[in-house]
């Protein structure tokens, strides 16, 4: 090696100890590999000097036979360290030759190292009597920042080890499996492939390795986007991708784990085995991927998942599995029709295996959103859902899905706040990447009040699902209901931006608009349902607008053209006609109305306390006694 070895060099913000092998960038210690910092060792001693490939071969491979392409490597990596992105920069290649480090290097040996810490000048002229005290005190200050000097070392070291606690978090996609049989009946085998992949790797060390959830990267299944592209739109630096075919007798598989900032293969496997090895090739591919990332991750925390998936694998039989895989395809439609046959294919999941824990949860998901998505009567499912979200936690307690199906009802049917936060405080601790948790979570904190934990919680879902519709939704209803409406306008617009359907992004943008004061944007947004959707609820909204706009006339003109087309409305119009109640100035309309839909467990109920729409009638005796029985978990008439 150099005969400098014993040296320090400073360049630019950087400082190399080669005794100690040590690279700092300010503050920061520079994580490189061995062949990395011996390279970079080998440039700094010969600062503006082209070093031959060969030269550099021999120095940082003695005893090794390597080929230029080890060098290219090991330079790339380097230039990546030193946060050098293209050809000008430290490290500049010399076509046909070689390397130039061209910036400017300050050689410092380790015997003139103490010029690092001169004394002042004064200690060696002074001449007063009390110089020798004042010395002593400056040794002992000296001595002090020599021991801070090697607890900092100590801290590097400990640092650059990789142990759970100080890893950073790395960021994963499971883009969609590719369906190779032809057949599109045959979508929901490898959409459950792409979602089971992302529920094990999900739950491999959520700590370390975040995983983006279903929504996002189902986008990609009709919209396939280049890898960098992918990279930059959910933040993430590795991606697996995959490809399925089955049939009646085999099974074939491939999946490939690629590191996004330099897009290279880091593991790629094929499997072919029989139809019935699904499970097993799953728990296969994660516990690949978990050695390729060891560095990463808790490796006590991957044993003890791996042994959990592996006992539940077992207690799943081929038939009931894959009728739960139809059923988390249609129930990730969010339609009516889904929902139904998603409820279906649980059933039969549950015909087959009456002790398919899963199957029970995926119920409980199902029921407890008919009555929001579908505008179904909350009496009639979520009984149903409670019971089998009990169910599924008699059978397995550690499904985060079935604790936070369980939170939804108690705060949506059972107004048990309690309950609730306890359940989606559980679900979140048995699966931190849970996204949805987080964002049901955060819809309730902000029923509550408590804004600041709501944009938290509602951040963590954005981050676990960056382009899912009904997060990005949710985040806007809470900056609307914490009264940040600008905020609320921009991100609702950001969802219609991306999907002009999705109406629950457009009712809190018109909300939005309509308590900004800002009533012309807020009736444009209504001309949508009336000109493309032509939906008689356009005219309820129109009421409120006017209404709050203090145009009376028009309001009731729109109000009455609303009450006449309750017919070929398809959802409840209760909770609109109660927007343009208030705005009208019908507070008795108002309360008697909200105290039916309080009765009946409407979805709208639990925002009483926060929602703005509200304030007209908060000074009305009725509607407080409404909101403390609400806040205090009375449980309506009939429940």
């Amino acid at each position: 090696m150099p005969s400098l070895a014993n040296g320090l060099y400073e360049f630019g913000e950087f400082r190399l100890d080669a005794q100690k092998r040590t690279l700092q960038q300010g503050e920061d210690l520079v994580a490189l590999t061995p062949k990395a910092f011996d390279t970079l060792l080998v440039l700094l001693e010969s600062p503006g000097r082209v070093v031959e490939k060969d030269e550099l071969m021999s120095a940082v491979w003695p005893d090794s036979f390597v080929e230029e392409s080890n060098v290219t490597q090991t330079i790339f990596v380097l230039r990546k360290a030193l946060g050098q992105t293209r050809e000008q920069g430290y490290i500049l290649t010399v076509p046909g030759r070689g390397y130039r480090f061209a910036g400017d290097v300050r050689p410092i040996l380790r015997s003139a190292s103490p010029e690092l810490y001169p004394l002042p000048t004064s200690l060696a002229t002074d001449p007063s009597p009390d110089r020798g005290e004042r010395f002593g005190k400056r040794l002992l200050l000296l001595v002090c920042g020599v021991a801070v000097l090697l607890l900092a070392m100590v801290a590097g070291f400990r640092w650059l080890r990789p142990n759970p606690s100080s890893r950073g978090r790395v960021m994963l996609a499971v883009l969609p499996f590719q369906n190779l049989t032809g057949d599109p009946g045959q979508d929901y085998f490898s959409d459950g492939m792409t979602e089971e992949m992302i529920s094990q790797l999900g739950n491999l060390d959520p700590q370390h390795l975040g995983v983006i959830a279903r929504t996002s990267v189902m986008l990609y299944k009709s919209n396939p986007k280049p890898l960098d592209q992918v990279a930059r739109e959910l933040g993430v630096q590795y991606a697996l991708e995959g490809s399925v075919r089955r049939d009646t007798q085999r099974l074939r598989i491939t999946a490939q784990l690629i590191e996004l900032k330099n897009q290279t293969h880091v593991w790629a496997r094929n499997y072919d085995r029989s139809a019935n090895d699904l499970i097993a090739v799953q728990q296969e591919i994660t516990q690949a991927i978990a050695d390729e990332l060891k560095p990463t991750l808790d490796p006590i925390h991957v044993r003890n998942l791996a042994a959990h998936r592996a006992a539940a694998a077992q207690n799943a039989p081929e038939e009931a599995y894959d009728f739960y895989l139809k059923g988390r395809y249609f129930w990730s439609k969010r339609t009516g029709e889904g929902f139904q046959q998603a409820a279906d294919n649980f059933q039969q999941a549950i015909a087959k295996d009456p002790s398919y824990a899963r199957a029970y949860a995926g119920l409980a998901d199902t029921y407890g959103l008919m009555s929001t998505w579908d505008s179904v009567p909350s009496n009639k499912f979520m009984p149903k859902a409670r019971a089998a979200a009990l169910r599924a936690l008699s059978l397995d307690d550690s499904l985060a899905e079935a604790h936070a199906s369980l939170a939804l009802i108690a705060e949506n049917y059972d107004y048990d706040w309690q309950t609730a936060e306890k359940e989606y405080r559980r679900a979140i601790q048995l699966d931190p990447g849970y996204a949805t948790a987080h964002q049901w979570y955060a819809e309730y904190l902000s029923w509550q009040g408590r804004f600041d934990e709501a944009l938290a919680e509602s951040e963590r879902a954005r981050q676990l699902d960056p382009l899912s519709p009904i997060i990005a939704t949710d985040h806007g209803s809470i900056l609307y209901l914490a009264r940040k409406y600008n905020q609320a306008i921009a991100q609702c617009r950001t969802v219609l931006d991306m999907d002009a359907n999705f109406h629950r992004a457009r009712g809190i943008l018109i909300r939005s608009y309509v308590q900004a004061g800002k009533f012309p944007e807020a009736l444009h947004e209504t001309e949508y349902w009336t000109s493309e959707r032509n939906l008689a609820g356009a005219w309820g909204w129109r009421a409120y607008v006017y209404g709050e706009w203090g145009r009376r006339a028009e309001a009731e003109h729109a109000l009455a053209i609303f009450q006449k087309s309750f017919s070929n409305y398809p959802y409840d119009p209760r909770p609109t006609l109660l927007l343009a109640y208030i705005a009208t100035g019908r507070k008795d309309e108002a309360i008697v109305l909200l105290q039916t839909i309080y009765a009946e467990h409407s979805p709208v109920v639990p925002t009483l306390k926060t929602d703005p729409v509200y304030d007209p009638l908060r000074g009305d005796a009725r509607f407080q006694q409404l909101l403390a029985r609400l806040l205090s978990g009375s449980v309506p008439a009939g429940h």
